[in-house]
């Protein structure tokens, strides 16, 4: 087995949310190791494209860059939003450390509550999910996708083209935009994206020496939480394009779980949770998963057209 090398390089996109992300990562390894870390820089067509994220397949796209230079070895690990990950794993890859989760809710960006906003105000958001769950609270706005980086989303309302923008919480505290925020949304209004708010470590399978190195930042009541997210999503075999939203606690004992899938249009939701313990964290989120198909959540999804 070859030693590590001296610096390690950590490859990211290149917009400002991932690297920032990437350089908090980095910069832990950093102070737990001592190990000198170096970022990369790389473009995925997730980042260049101007195509919708759902038209694009969804998650996929902004990873298979960073994984194509893992296996050419041009970088030695990556850091990801957990929710860009496909659920499936890719057996070549695994998913060394998942660090503890920051805030997992969605927020409001705007001048005012999301309660204040007049009939028929814009709000911007690139997440089918967010449309349904914010339809079923308010039919009376109009929801307009969007896409690009969270300034150019939030550059939308500076200059009025829209009256507010959902993004995830966690993502504007990383990049110190927290104090533009009017509104954070608890999960009983909106359930988040699942993984959202947590940071995924991936390396090459192959490199245990690596995988052993990466693992000092795993968190593992957030691995178990998320892997029940996933697994729901999986089982549910929902791409980013249907409106699923998932998430789970794991208080050290026991993990509580839940999950909802929601009609495009916000009328119609199947809403479950259930509770077990963390070490059976995906089979938690599989059963929860069939038990939603069994109360009709396979209709819903069923209903958007693609």
């Amino acid at each position: 087995m070859t030693p590590l090398p001296q610096a390690l390089r950590l490859g990211t996109r290149r917009s400002l949310m991932a690297t920032t992300q990437s350089q908090m990562v980095a910069d832990a390894y950093v102070q737990r190791t001592g190990r000198a870390i170096e970022l990369v820089g790389i473009t995925t067509f997730g980042d260049v494209t101007k195509a919708h994220l759902a038209q694009l397949g969804g998650t996929g796209v902004f990873v298979s860059a960073l994984r194509d230079k893992l296996i050419d070895d041009e970088v030695d690990f990556a850091v990801h939003s957990l929710k860009d990950l496909p659920t499936t794993q890719d057996p070549r890859f695994t998913l060394a450390a998942i660090p503890a989760r920051h805030d997992h809710r969605d927020a409001l960006v705007g001048p005012r509550k999301f309660a204040d906003l007049a009939p028929g105000a814009r709000v911007g958001t690139g997440s089918p999910r967010r449309v349904a769950m914010l339809s079923a609270l308010r039919p009376d706005l109009e929801y307009v996708p969007i896409r690009g980086n969270a300034d150019t989303r939030i550059g939308k309302v500076t200059s009025g083209e829209l009256d507010a923008v959902v993004l995830a919480s966690a993502g504007l505290t990383r990049i110190g935009r927290d104090a533009e925020v009017a509104q954070i949304f608890e999960v009983e209004e909106l359930l988040p994206a699942p993984g959202q708010g947590a940071l995924a470590v991936e390396c090459r399978a192959d490199r245990a020496d690596l995988v052993e190195f990466l693992g000092v930042l795993d968190d593992p009541r957030t691995r178990s939480a998320v892997t029940a997210e996933r697994a729901v999503l999986n089982a549910l075999e929902a791409g980013c394009s249907a409106p699923v939203g998932a998430f789970a606690a794991d208080d050290g004992h026991t993990l509580n779980l839940t999950a909802v899938v929601v009609s495009i249009d916000g009328r119609e939701a199947v809403r479950k949770s259930a509770a077990g313990s963390p070490s059976e964290a995906a089979n938690l989120g599989r059963l929860l998963a069939t038990e939603m198909i069994s109360a009709g959540a396979d209709r819903l999804m069923g209903e958007q057209s693609h």
